[in-house]
């Protein structure tokens, strides 16, 4: 299963295992894919025993699990070679258990381009299909071949006609909302559309399941991949809605609105000192200066409440302070999808806004984006 919407969240931990980077997006493999690589192997492997004996039909399973995913990786390769080709920047394409995920870091500007990030992988996993169903019929194949590649077929098949279901988060989730956009030219609204007919798919896929089950051989099994199915649609569903919701919020945001006002200290001075002067002056956040009165650095505002008050006197304010690297020193006017791209640049709790001239103007409190973001 692929999912191609777009990451607004910072940069995180990976959840696997780096495996390279074509073109130059990197790759990584999520540990449960060998949960699924194994069970795949097990289920595919009595098929593979008509043509080879054991234990060589387990290493044809396994090569097919391995194939599998390699289709699901080049359907995500589409996706973001086409979204790197419209400008937007990709994080990382990940394989999972339910398939594959592109982190897309931008929206796509326009309904037309949004139409095409989603439709690539469709139409690529399509493609394969009908390359297999090429191959078989013209090419004469030896017989382990001949199974990987009609196996492969009908799940190139499978993936892509899955994806085109009309909800996010799939790629036909993704279409519709280019549709809806193209047609009301609310790109919310858009979203908000796609998101409640995903929810539908899923409570769909989950009724299929459970009707499959009551006369199938597999009934926990089908049962079971259904319910993880609809979950993963559900809840894909619901954080498109979610966001959806949240970035009609964000032109709101303003750097200059948000800042706080902010008192110089030099870097030597005790940090109870430091606080009473930025009590007196009613500031929200304190810089240390150096000589000249250029600020060299923030003090943390999370150091600052995890230090005792019966300590502060004998802690050097500059003990507390991050320095300024140059992703920790934003323009005082940047607003809106900008500000949210400069944070998102350089996670940190705290940042220094300037004015066009040099000069500081306050601090900027990541958590005061936040809150503003997410308010209801």
């Amino acid at each position: 299963m692929a999912d191609s919407t777009p990451r607004d969240s910072g940069p995180s931990r990976r959840p696997g295992i780096l495996m390279g980077r074509p073109f130059g997006i990197p790759v990584y493999v999520s540990p449960t894919w060998f949960i699924v690589a194994i069970i795949i192997t097990v289920m595919f492997e009595p098929t593979a025993l008509r043509i080879v004996d054991r234990p060589q039909s387990f290493l044809v399973a396994f090569l097919y699990a391995v194939l599998l995913y390699a289709s699901v990786l080049v359907h995500e390769l589409s996706h973001s070679v086409v979204a790197r080709g419209f400008g937007l920047p990709v994080r990382a394409i990940t394989l999972h258990v339910l398939g594959g995920v592109s982190e897309i870091e931008r929206e796509p500007r326009t309904p037309g381009r949004e139409f095409a990030v989603a439709a690539a992988g469709p139409a690529l996993s399509l493609a394969l299909a009908g390359g297999g169903y090429a191959v078989l019929h013209l090419a004469s194949l030896p017989p382990v071949a001949e199974l990987l590649v009609e196996a492969l077929t009908v799940a190139n098949l499978l993936v892509g006609v899955f994806n085109l279901l009309p909800g996010l988060p799939l790629d036909g989730g993704r279409i519709v909302r280019a549709g809806v956009w193209k047609l009301t030219g609310r790109q919310r609204a858009a979203t908000v559309t796609a998101g409640w007919i995903g929810r539908a798919v899923a409570i769909a896929v989950l009724a299929l399941s459970a009707a499959m089950s009551v006369t199938g051989d597999d009934r926990w099994l089908t049962v079971l991949w259904g319910a993880l199915v609809a979950s993963f649609i559900w809840m894909g569903a619901t954080e498109a809605i979610r966001v959806a919701e949240l970035r009609e919020r964000i032109p709101l945001l303003n750097a200059r609105t948000l800042a706080r006002r902010a008192v110089r200290v030099p870097q030597n001075l005790p940090l109870a000192e430091a606080v009473r002067r930025a009590r007196e002056a009613r500031a929200g956040a304190i810089v240390v200066v150096g000589h000249e009165g250029d600020p060299l650095g923030i003090v943390s505002e999370s150091a600052v409440n995890a230090t005792p008050e019966n300590r502060r006197p004998w802690v050097d304010t500059a003990t507390l302070t991050r320095t300024l690297d140059a992703g920790l020193i934003l323009p005082a006017d940047l607003s809106g999808e900008d500000l949210l791209a400069a944070i998102q640049r350089t996670p940190a709790t705290e940042y220094l806004l300037v004015e066009p001239t040099g000069e500081m103007y306050g601090v900027l409190a990541a958590e005061d984006v936040s809150r503003t973001v997410a308010r209801p």
